[in-house]
């Protein structure tokens, strides 16, 4: 029998994002496998739904998920960055209505890991290609091959948080000389023989981490999460809730200070970009407006322990909410500073 997958948070999400009107629209941006559109169209029967996906392979697993529901669920395929930038033009033309709800799942599917055989998981001996969209973009082995020693340290230590990334770097960098790598075994190996033996059997793999750089730095994925999130709260009518869940540090980072940036009026010149990563520039945040958004969630929501106990990829998960804010009704309370706010995430 297929297993179908359940989304980590599901029912904070489902109890949390409540559509302002039952016969609205929500804009899933990371449709996956359909988990968080089958639970939110089974809850609210009026409901419409448009779902977005880079992956033509997952979107068809959804398709199939979701047929029952019919007319009601719409498909895009593309990347949620490039989806929002032309969504919020169509909103603002009249073209396309503002949706009530947006979600975020930040997450790769558990179907790039077990099924889509392109190098994701260390498990398995596949090609190492990483990529969400095979029609386009370099690989993971493109990038394995072709940055010199210092850019692929930098990718580690930025990207992957990687405390070896310096030893890993010098050893991949000898190593493919003559013999690129091509598939993720051999990368997996080679990343284990090169940090040090003590740390070759902690609780996660020694090349989990470098394996999520790559991951990040084929897709965008910091880049693409900052760039959609602007446009998606632009795109979002008053009142209307935007949930986003994030895994690791870095995203989390990218949704709490975009959160913030959004809800405070800016100061003059402020105009730089909120991830603090070398990412692709931010539009600058217009002087002299109001607050586009209200933090919901002071503190992220976490999974739960039964949940963590069932699925333990849950355990870094990180779910926050924000309302797009009424420019005609003064925002409840003062925005916090940036010490206060700290102190509370």
């Amino acid at each position: 029998m297929e297993i179908v997958h359940i989304p980590v948070l599901l029912g904070e999400v489902l109890d949390r994002l409540i559509p302002p009107r039952p016969d609205g629209l929500m804009v899933d941006a990371t449709l996956g496998e359909g988990g968080h559109a089958e639970a939110f169209l089974s809850r609210y029967p009026r409901l419409r739904y448009l779902g977005v996906d880079a992956d033509e392979e997952i979107q068809a697993k959804a398709r199939t998920r979701l047929a029952p529901y019919g007319g009601r669920i719409r498909f895009a395929r593309s990347y949620y960055d490039v989806f929002f930038g032309e969504f919020r033009k169509e909103v603002e033309e009249g073209r396309e209505e503002r949706p009530g709800l947006i979600l975020f799942d930040l997450g790769v599917s558990m179907f790039h890991f077990r099924e889509s055989g392109r190098g994701f998981s260390l498990q398995g001996d596949e090609p190492l290609d990483m990529r969400l969209d095979r029609s386009t973009g370099r690989t993971a082995a493109d990038l394995v091959n072709g940055l010199d020693r210092s850019e692929l340290e930098r990718l580690f230590r930025d990207y992957g948080e990687e405390p070896f990334s310096g030893r890993i770097a010098r050893v991949i960098v000898e190593e493919r000389g003559g013999h690129p790598f091509t598939t993720s075994s051999r990368l997996a190996q080679t990343i284990l023989r090169a940090v040090p033996g003590k740390f070759r059997h902690g609780r996660i793999h020694p090349a989990t981490r470098c394996f999520q750089a790559l991951r990040i730095a084929v897709n965008d994925e910091l880049g693409r999460a900052e760039r959609a999130l602007r446009d998606a709260a632009e795109s979002l009518e008053i009142g209307g809730l935007l949930g986003v869940i994030s895994f690791h540090s870095l995203e989390d980072r990218i949704v709490k200070n975009l959160f913030r940036s959004l809800a405070a009026a800016p100061e003059p010149g402020a105009a730089e970009s909120v991830a603090g990563l070398k990412t692709a520039p931010a539009a600058p945040i217009p002087k002299n407006r109001s607050p586009l958004l209200e933090i919901v969630t002071k503190k992220p929501i976490a999974p739960g322990p039964e949940e963590t106990a069932a699925n333990p990829a849950s355990r870094s998960a990180k779910l926050r909410i924000a309302r797009r804010a009424d420019p005609e009704r003064p925002v409840p309370g003062k925005y916090r500073g940036r010490r206060e706010e700290e102190q509370s995430s």
